[in-house]
């Protein structure tokens, strides 16, 4: 999705990449992602020259998310870790802590894309933690050799009750 990139668009993005993942049911990484898109825009934001205008682009494969924006602004970003208490600079820094992967790279002549991944197998309870489904009910094999003596199927067996009411 194309858009400019101002406070409230980006909460508008944040609510879009949330619904999306709630549809792909994955919810476990809705607050990961919505943090990741949250940093990613506020830089087009706040640095992106000429123009604000941006790209988000979600992706998913079998393992992860890719969430990516693409800017007109050529400059990579550069994570400042000089100060951990400082209140600006620290996004990229969190996007770098908070997913599994990501970076920059120039976009032809005047842009680049910044993205990261989020890894969507650990969002899956492993097989031995999910609950056992049972389509059929489990019987010994002895409860069917007690119902074929008690019941004799050589014997004539009375219809079922009918209702004949016509309305």
């Amino acid at each position: 999705m194309e858009l400019q990139a101002l406070p409230s668009r980006i909460g508008q993005v944040r609510r879009i990449v949330s619904a999306q993942l709630r549809y792909w049911h994955l919810d476990s990484l809705i607050d990961r992602a919505a943090l990741g898109v949250t940093e990613l825009l506020t830089n087009v934001h706040l640095h992106a020259r000429p123009d604000k205008t941006c790209t988000v682009e979600i992706e998913l494969t079998l393992d992860r998310l890719t969430v990516s924006v693409r800017d007109h602004d050529p400059r990579l970003p550069v994570v400042d870790d000089a100060d951990p208490l400082a209140t600006c600079g620290r996004g990229l820094a969190m996007v770098a802590a908070m997913s599994e992967s990501w970076g920059a790279r120039p976009d032809g002549e005047s842009g680049k894309v910044v993205w990261f991944s989020l890894p969507t197998a650990a969002t899956a309870p492993p097989v031995s933690a999910r609950p056992r489904r049972r389509l059929v009910e489990e019987v010994p094999a002895a409860a069917f050799s007690e119902a074929e003596t008690a019941v004799d199927l050589t014997a004539p067996q009375p219809a079922p009750a009918r209702s004949a009411v016509v309305g």
